[in-house]
């Protein structure tokens, strides 16, 4: 405890903004994949049903928000690949909300990190400038910049993981639809 003390004592004030900034970013990576991840399952599990009842002749259509928004005042045979591709999009734009924001924490977190890093070694340089200093003076200065470094590669790996995770969910949803898709329209055609 008295390392982390000692640190925050003698970090400048942008290493400990830089070093905030990037434990919002990770606790939001962790607060996006979770909530993302616990919805999408939901998601995936009640279009996998759907799809299970199309396969079984159970339903001609299955009794989904998003299309029955779209099926208000049509039946079955006035469906097209057009008004399921609607469906199909409204459904992705739907999944993919606070993905970019994973994707930007990934990309971002380590240049953060990075010139967090850059600002404490230059505040190191000013103060031990124009003297003879030796090498047990400036190592400790240089690992304890390269701390927001490490901090900026901590956030961005897990935001990095967590996105293609939840990407590969958004591509099964969207295989699940398009089955779907494939099956109302074929069905449609021989009614």
């Amino acid at each position: 405890m008295e390392i982390f003390w000692a640190f925050l004592t003698q970090s400048t004030p942008i290493t400990l903004i830089v070093i905030i900034w990037l434990s919002v970013y990770l606790f939001s990576t962790f607060w996006i994949y979770i909530y993302k991840s616990f919805s999408l399952r939901v998601w995936l599990d009640s279009e996998n049903h759907n799809l299970d009842m199309l396969l079984t002749n159970s339903v001609q259509v299955p009794n989904n928000t998003i299309l029955r928004t779209i099926l208000n005042n049509k039946n079955i045979s006035q469906l097209d690949s057009e008004l399921l591709g609607v469906w199909k999009t409204r459904a992705f734009q739907q999944a993919t909300k606070g993905l970019v924001v994973l994707s930007i924490i990934s990309s971002t977190a380590p240049f953060i990190g990075l010139f967090g890093t850059v600002v404490e070694i230059l505040e190191a340089f000013s103060r031990l400038g124009g003297g003879n200093i030796s090498f047990d003076v400036i190592a400790p200065i240089i690992s304890q910049a390269l701390i927001a470094t490490a901090c900026g590669i901590l956030s961005a790996i897990p935001a990095y993981s967590f996105y293609l995770l939840l990407k590969r969910k958004v591509y099964n949803l969207g295989v699940c639809i398009q089955m779907q898709i494939n099956l109302i329209l074929n069905g449609a055609r021989y009614d």
